[in-house]
């Protein structure tokens, strides 16, 4: 049987565990088949901003707003709060794939910040569901060992969304300065997210760039996850109670290289109750990727734990759809264009978007 066929067997199959499993015996599988084992990176001293997280979780939210005309002049509901006098250089829709990304400069962290959309495409459930048969099936670039999957791949690297972005950073930097990057990202959102972090730390190096992502899927295995973690070693991966999403597709230590693996470093966000006493708990985790104690201790059943995090709402104005808004006042704000199906709202004439290389 060829490895591919044999591995989405083993999946499907350890799969029907996972449904019939707790926690605890699910744990207790895996002990008694060997924890797999990684090389770590210690992440250079960089530590959880638990601060930073509250700031960048209302940009995750604010990306998923349908009406281009008020998140482009940011009057939206969801642009205020910890992002007021934000100001957007340029915002990528792809509306075939019901992709959207925004670039634009933020007063406080003085800071470039780079937001992804999940996906809307489909319903949650029927996206949650999709997500559990994904297969590691193409070979990250450089990274003969490194597997990840094509879809999350793909929507990045053979898109509009990474012409624009990049394009935009160098804009950004032309024009404010050499400002770091906050990249962030919710569900599918944080998948491009994270590739998106991992092509501009090869690019620019990784002291210039900031990964926070929110309830993201796995996107890789062990040995990409290991190249990641070398790579954008400021990352913070988010997760909260019993959020179905990181926990997809599923990680079966068994299966080595051929298994979906996190990489570090998880924040879960959970409650513990003690008598009458609620205690909310940021809890993080180690540096594999896959702590036991962390968010893989309880079910990954939920999806309303997906769609809030820090009390933030993180889906879009009408759940399911895939659907924008663009009003006349645009015409006169910026540049509108568009380039092989993606609509592209900038602030400044496409002249003046240059850049030398990409």
């Amino acid at each position: 049987m060829a490895p591919l066929r044999l591995a989405a067997v083993l999946l499907i199959l350890a799969g029907i565990l996972l449904l019939v499993l707790s926690p605890a015996e699910g744990a207790a599988a895996s002990a008694e088949g060997g924890e797999l084992r990684m090389k770590h990176s210690d992440g250079g001293g960089y530590s959880y901003n638990s601060t930073l997280s509250h700031i960048l979780v209302e940009y995750a939210s604010a990306v998923y707003t349908s009406d281009l005309t008020s998140l482009l002049t940011w009057t939206c509901p969801r642009c205020e709060g910890h992002t007021k006098g934000f100001e957007m250089i340029e915002i990528i829709v792809d509306v075939e794939r019901c992709l959207q990304a925004f670039v634009g400069v933020a007063p406080d962290p003085r800071s470039i910040i780079i937001a992804f959309r999940g996906t809307q495409e489909h319903s949650a459930s029927n996206w949650i569901e999709d997500l559990f048969w994904k297969q590691l099936d193409v070979t990250y670039p450089g990274m003969p060992d490194a597997m990840v999957h094509h879809g999350f791949y793909s929507a990045y690297y053979n898109t509009t969304l990474r012409h624009e972005i990049l394009k935009s950073v160098k804009w950004a930097w032309k024009t404010y300065g050499k400002l770091p990057i906050n990249v962030v990202g919710h569900s599918m959102g944080g998948a491009l997210a994270s590739f998106c972090a991992l092509d501009l730390s090869v690019k620019y190096g990784s002291d210039e760039v900031q990964l926070i992502t929110f309830g993201q899927p796995r996107v890789g295995n062990p040995a990409f996850a290991a190249y990641f973690n070398d790579q954008v070693p400021r990352t913070t991966r988010v997760t909260h109670e019993n959020d179905i999403v990181p926990h997809l597709p599923p990680y079966f230590s068994y299966l080595g290289e051929w298994t979906y693996h996190h990489f570090a470093r998880e924040v879960w966000l959970h409650e513990t109750v003690v008598g009458n006493v609620v205690t909310k708990n940021e809890t993080v985790c180690n540096c594999s990727g896959e702590d036991p104690t962390c968010s893989r201790s309880v079910y990954g059943r939920s999806v309303s734990d997906h769609l809030e995090y820090y009390g933030v709402s993180l889906h879009a104005d009408s759940r399911g759809t895939c659907q924008f808004v663009i009003g006349p006042s645009n015409s006169a704000y910026g540049d509108i264009r568009q380039v092989d199906g993606t609509i592209i709202l900038s602030r400044y004439p496409q002249e003046e978007h240059f850049v030398d290389s990409i």
